[in-house]
């Protein structure tokens, strides 16, 4: 893709970025002193470096491609795409960020399965474990695969070594740090991310000639609704919503960061202008491929490389070099993120569980080895798993079916009925797993599936019980 001498150049970057972030990561590893401190920043961060992280784990390497490529093959109408995710996090912000917060600062919780234990006790924290690992072990590979590909595109480096780079970098960086060096290292990455894809906005739309000559093209002649907004199948959108919609809201890694927050209000402001963030920069991605689509004539045989294409179309070397470092941010801000979360699962409802020594420095190495086991797992997936990416759907239609109902009315009410909430727990996962064993049968996505049956169990919660709605924190 790049000669000798650009690839030097680019490599030179690429190493000196990387010992940026382990060094930062090495910094905050000497100041880190409790457990609280490794899984959820000390409940101490502010509003700057939570609005970075938010936005950093919102839109990832693979979502901000996606978006692109799809807005060079199919037009303006995939603006919907990460439309979605907006309307899922409007939704989460207006009725439940304030009371994941208050749960989390009033019982110290660490992870999703504290919250589900406490609504509906010890029972709750298998399942809620299981689709945690799954979905998060999936993902995190998903991120080594991710960066892999981009060192194997710009450098030429084999998949799998690029594989097992990215897991020792990031399981450095991770170990050292935890989930503080994560935000800050966030605070400078969604920094990039956000000024890189916005940037690139700009140039790709000036070197298309500007919107009169975009309009112009010859290729709206064979695709006449190119750049209507309406432009994409309800369907699409509905998938989409139900999928990647649903699970921003039972995601681990937001929950931890709404409990690593200084206080409410940081929570709150932060997470609102990070939703603002998340979809201008998922329809400046689109934007992106639309303009390179009719205004920059490329044509590719592959979607998935719009990005690189523009890049070469449109900027000269130095600033090629700044935007992959922008791609490889973006990539690191959500694999550090899911990472954390995940290990976070490991040492919290796994081993500590089981621990009759509670000691606070004990609980903070198990973190950190939790870290290795997490790194381990999800090295084995991007490696040796054939279909990780379905291993991920998976995942995330067990968080969607089986968890995403009890913790939604969890916040919502008190007094449910406990042995309700783990039979819809189990019902919802289940149901999906068994789904995507059998392939799917007739293309239907496994969450349509487990989650109707959750729905039709949710009056099951209230059986037997004085419907109270949920305390919050005043």
């Amino acid at each position: 893709m790049f000669n000798e001498r650009e690839t030097l150049y680019l490599s030179v970057v690429v190493i000196l970025s990387a010992l940026f972030l382990i060094g930062l990561a090495y910094y905050f590893y000497r100041r880190i002193k409790t457990y609280d401190d490794y899984n959820v920043a000390g409940r101490s961060t502010g509003t700057f470096p939570l609005i970075c992280t938010l936005v950093g784990t919102a839109v990832g390497g693979s979502t901000m491609l996606g978006f692109l490529s799809k807005g060079y093959q199919e037009g303006v109408g995939q603006i919907w795409l990460p439309g979605a995710i907006t309307i899922a996090g409007i939704l989460l912000l207006v009725f439940f960020v304030q009371r994941i917060r208050d749960y989390g600062e009033r019982y110290s919780m660490i992870t999703i399965a504290d919250f589900m234990v406490k609504k509906y006790g010890d029972n709750a924290r298998l399942p809620t474990l299981l689709s945690m690992i799954c979905a998060y072990s999936a993902i995190t590979g998903m991120q080594f695969v991710a960066i892999a590909t981009v060192l194997k595109l710009v450098f030429g480096l084999e998949l799998a070594y690029g594989i097992v780079v990215t897991w020792l970098f990031l399981t450095i960086k991770t170990y050292l740090g935890g989930l503080k060096a994560v935000i800050w290292s966030d605070a400078i990455l969604g920094t990039l991310q956000t000024l890189g894809v916005f940037f690139l906005l700009a140039m790709v739309y000036h070197v298309a000639g500007g919107w009169e000559n975009i309009t112009n093209s010859d290729k709206l002649t064979d695709q006449p609704g190119f750049l209507e907004v309406s432009g994409i199948a309800p369907s699409d959108l509905f998938v989409y919503l139900l999928t990647i919609g649903g699970y921003q809201f039972v995601r681990q890694d937001l929950w931890q960061r709404f409990w690593a927050a200084k206080s409410a209000r940081a929570a709150y402001s932060s997470y609102t202008v990070a939703v603002v963030f998340t979809m201008l920069i998922g329809g400046a991605a689109v934007l992106i491929g639309v303009f390179a689509s009719l205004g920059l004539n490329i044509q590719l045989d592959n979607p998935d490389l719009t990005f690189y294409a523009v890049l070469e179309a449109t900027l000269p070397l130095p600033l090629i070099a700044l935007m992959i470092v922008v791609l490889l941010s973006t990539v690191v801000s959500c694999a550090d993120s899911f990472f954390i979360a995940g290990a976070s699962s490991i040492a919290n409802d796994v081993i500590k569980p089981r621990l009759k020594n509670q000691d606070d420095r004990f609980l903070l190495r198990m973190s950190r080895y939790s870290v290795i086991a997490m790194s381990l797992i999800a090295l084995g997936l991007a490696l040796y798993a054939p279909r990780l990416v379905t291993i991920w759907i998976l995942g995330s239609a067990m968080l969607v079916c089986g968890v995403l109902i009890p913790a939604l009315v969890g916040l919502l009410f008190d007094n449910l009925n406990h042995q309700a909430g783990v039979a819809i727990m189990w019902a919802g996962l289940v149901s999906a797993v068994v789904w995507q064993v059998l392939g799917q049968p007739f293309g239907v996505h496994p969450v349509f599936i487990g989650l109707p049956i959750s729905l039709l169990m949710l009056p099951l919660l209230f059986r037997g019980r004085n419907l109270e709605p949920a305390t919050q924190k005043r």
